[in-house]
């Protein structure tokens, strides 16, 4: 998902995407993480969880389901060094098109998932 939202950064017609992107991989920065603040969970040394709430998840959710994956990619290179070169992969061997649509979609079903069962999500990168 990082590539994907490297590539979303150069692109005025991923914008929505990307802002939901980066909601999803970073969470809100006003999330209440009492419940995980323990050494236990979270030791302090990184930035802490961040939880989108499950109204943030609805909206994420939405966000994503709306995107046009294809359209979003459609400018990326047909090379397929220079597509890895577009999305920070350097030396990554196979079809970035293909890794991207995947993650893209599995991150969909995650956050739609959270949204059915009205769950908020942690992000946490650790």
């Amino acid at each position: 998902m990082w590539g994907l939202l490297r590539y979303c950064r150069g692109t005025a017609r991923c914008a929505p995407l990307h802002a939901a992107l980066d909601r999803a991989l970073s969470g809100d920065a006003d999330g209440d993480i009492g419940f995980l603040d323990h050494d236990e969970v979270y030791d302090g040394c990184t930035d802490p969880p961040r939880p989108p709430a499950p109204a943030a998840v609805d909206e994420i959710t939405r966000a994503l389901l709306e995107a046009d994956i294809d359209q979003v990619l459609a400018d990326l290179p047909d090379d397929p060094a220079a597509a890895a070169s577009a999305v920070g992969f350097q030396g990554i061997r196979g079809d970035v098109r293909v890794c991207l649509v995947e993650h893209f979609l599995a991150l969909w079903v995650f956050f739609r998932d959270a949204q059915l069962q009205g769950q908020c999500v942690i992000v946490w990168i650790n």
